[in-house]
């Protein structure tokens, strides 16, 4: 076998190994949010600021509208060779709390075709405080680009 034939072998191998690699997809998570048995831990009227973070941990953000309401985030995002990534999946905890500082409401919600969806909901009253927030949280998460900042 000659040394060029054994070059372009090598060099069509390279090209297969790439286009193959290219095509399968590439995950990544961002953020945080708790286990549903790590909110179960999580007491309405009876734990504070303090007994949650050591439960749970500290949140990802905490409301600017809002400061008694603490917010987890999570996002899953999947990408194919250079395309653009794709969020694929997002879920968020509202954890919000009374003046007193004890917690008066944990909820989870979803992203369903673009929409904020409730997963889940323990409330102790019937209004639920902070969903407009909540709204603009979910969507705006993702929405950064580089070139935004960049020129």
């Amino acid at each position: 076998m000659s040394k060029a034939l054994y070059l372009t072998r090598i060099a069509v191998a390279g090209v297969v190994v790439a286009a193959v690699t290219a095509c399968s997809a590439t995950y990544r998570n961002h953020g945080y949010i708790p286990t549903d048995d790590e909110l179960a831990q999580v007491k309405v009227g009876t734990d504070t600021r303090d007994s949650v973070r050591q439960k749970i941990g500290d949140p990802s953000a905490v409301g600017m509208l809002d400061p008694a309401a603490w917010y987890y985030v999570e996002s899953r995002w999947k990408q194919f060779g250079l395309r653009p990534p794709q969020e694929v999946q997002r879920q968020a905890v509202a954890i919000s709390f009374t003046k007193a500082g004890r917690v008066e409401n944990v909820e989870r919600f979803g992203l369903k075709d673009g929409n904020v969806v409730a997963l889940s909901r323990r409330v102790t009253t019937s209004n639920v405080k902070g969903i407009g927030f909540l709204k603009q949280l979910m969507g705006n998460i993702g929405n950064v680009q580089a070139s935004d900042y960049l020129k």
